[in-house]
């Protein structure tokens, strides 16, 4: 699993450094007044209808259901639902593209009603509009994603995305050399975002069309109840990405506020995007067929496993990122339109916005173990719930302290979100975690803290704002670079993992 783990890791990771890039170029172009506000909350439709499908979503459903076809009636059975799925899923997202484009003053202006009544709100219309072709594309690269993931291939699925901010920052930079005017560049970045998906459509089409055939739209029995099984699979993987459109809906009365939780949130989504997405992608096959073998050992270990990846992992990337926030949001973002007042905005949301990582991580855990027993209410109950604290937090928090606020109110949903699973998943299986576990996650947390205590000491080093922007940005990549490295070596020290021990994980090939 860690070799899996690693692969799907490393195209996330690449593909959120490239997101880092084009969020820079984004705030460079548009700043963080009404043009950006617009553009980013149709970029975050677009986002969240986007990840309902994918990074886990249809992962979560289908998985277990081809593996249980395959397992039970062959190959071809397999190929044939299959096929069904991928007909049946792309008619319906290319339709609901439709539906939504109609509709799309009505959308915008539920998921941002404080744009009604100002010019923002048609900007953003015609940005959504512009970009829903994504969206057509979205659903025949998913389920082929979903199809290469159960089969255990996950290199092309982990690193495809990558065309997507390729294409966007190509554009992105001509368009800043151009001095292009801020309106008319939304509208040219959103064109191109809804041309990107046939990129990633184009390099998946070859070798995932083979698994799926022959195609055809069907809502038979059979198709009905996986439909029945997904969607609510779908939500749940997207939490992360409602709680942020319930912020929205909060901060779209505030001006350049869903700016700030943006650019902010995207910082959550480097480490989020490493932990939670991988696990989503490489656990649930994992999980599935711990959980279909009966064996005990299997789900402990899976289980286990996934603990010890998600403390390990997100609770330095949590320390880090509240230490840090303010030298990274100026050297990433501080540029052109987005002013220094735009950057301690951003920081400030970025301190409470950062606590819900761990939740999400957890979540992102701890909901594998639910798909893989096909039971996905549960998690869509859960978040469903956390939306709703969310929007009752932000709304009360965002009246008192503005954006930070609101940023408070999402993580207060997210924990809301992991505790709630947590609570039912002990109560229906019970969570397993094995020996090795119990013994390493007491050390990780005490790594993870003398972590977190070094560079808090080291942070007060780091040159001023008023300084060189290169030197401000070498510092902070030494500095992120040497804790890094630090905490590794903890890790080693305290018995954790070694590197030899790494390296032979990475070696080991999944079992057939």
């Amino acid at each position: 699993m860690f070799r899996s783990f690693l692969t799907v890791s490393s195209g996330t990771l690449a593909s959120r450094l490239l997101g880092f890039v084009r969020d820079s170029v984004i705030a460079a172009l548009l700043g963080a007044g009404p043009v950006a506000d617009a553009f980013l909350a149709a970029f975050q439709l677009v986002n969240v209808v986007r990840r309902l499908l994918s990074e886990g979503g249809l992962n979560a459903a289908l998985v277990p259901a081809w593996l249980k076809v395959r397992d039970g009636d062959g190959e071809a059975a397999a190929r044939a639902f299959a096929g069904r799925v991928l007909g049946t899923v792309s008619a319906a997202v290319i339709a609901a593209a439709l539906v939504i484009g109609a509709l799309m003053p009505l959308v915008i202006a539920a998921i941002a009603p404080g744009f009604v009544g100002r010019e923002t709100l048609q900007l953003a219309v015609d940005n959504a509009r512009l970009m829903l072709p994504y969206l057509a594309f979205a659903g025949p690269v998913t389920v082929m994603m979903a199809l290469l993931n159960a089969q255990g291939h996950f290199a092309l699925t982990a690193f495809s995305p990558l065309l997507f901010n390729i294409a966007l920052i190509s554009v992105m930079v001509v368009l800043l050399m151009r001095q292009q005017d801020p309106v008319q560049a939304a509208l040219v970045m959103a064109a191109t975002i809804g041309v990107a998906g046939l990129l990633q459509l184009s390099m998946l089409a070859r070798r995932g069309a083979k698994l799926a055939s022959p195609l055809r739209v069907s809502f038979d029995p059979e198709m009905r109840g996986f439909l029945g099984r997904a969607v609510p699979g779908m939500v749940a993987s997207s939490a992360p990405q409602w709680l942020m459109v319930a912020g929205a809906v909060i901060a779209s009365t505030s001006p350049s506020a869903v700016s700030w939780l943006y650019f902010a949130n995207r910082l959550l989504e480097l480490p989020l995007g490493i932990v939670g997405v991988a696990m989503g992608t490489v656990l649930i096959p994992e999980m599935t067929r711990a959980v279909r073998s009966g064996a005990p050992a299997a789900i402990a270990h899976a289980e286990s496993r996934a603990l010890e990846l998600a403390v390990g992992l997100a609770l330095p990337a949590t320390l880090g990122l509240m230490v840090l926030s303010g030298p990274i949001v100026r050297m990433l973002f501080e540029h052109g339109a987005f002013t220094a007042e735009d950057s301690a905005a951003t920081a400030q949301a970025l301190i409470w916005l950062t606590l819900a990582l761990p939740a999400h991580v957890l979540v992102k855990a701890l909901s594998p173990a639910f798909f893989a027993r096909e039971d996905t209410m549960t998690p869509l109950f859960a978040t469903l719930k956390a939306v709703v604290v969310a929007i009752a937090a932000a709304f009360l928090l965002g009246r008192m302290f503005g954006a930070s606020g609101i940023a408070a109110g999402i993580a207060l949903g997210a924990w809301s979100n992991a505790l709630a699973l947590i609570r039912k998943g002990a109560a229906t299986f019970g969570f397993s975690v094995d020996a090795g576990a119990r013994r390493r996650l007491p050390r990780i947390l005490a790594a993870a803290l003398a972590m977190g205590a070094a560079l808090w000491l080291a942070e007060a080093a780091l040159p001023t704002a008023g300084s060189h922007g290169l030197a401000q940005a070498a510092s902070l990549l030494v500095l992120i670079a040497a804790v890094i490295a630090g905490y590794g070596l903890l890790l080693q020290l305290f018995g954790v993992a070694g590197w030899r021990e790494a390296v032979n994980a990475i070696r080991q090939r999944r079992p057939a």
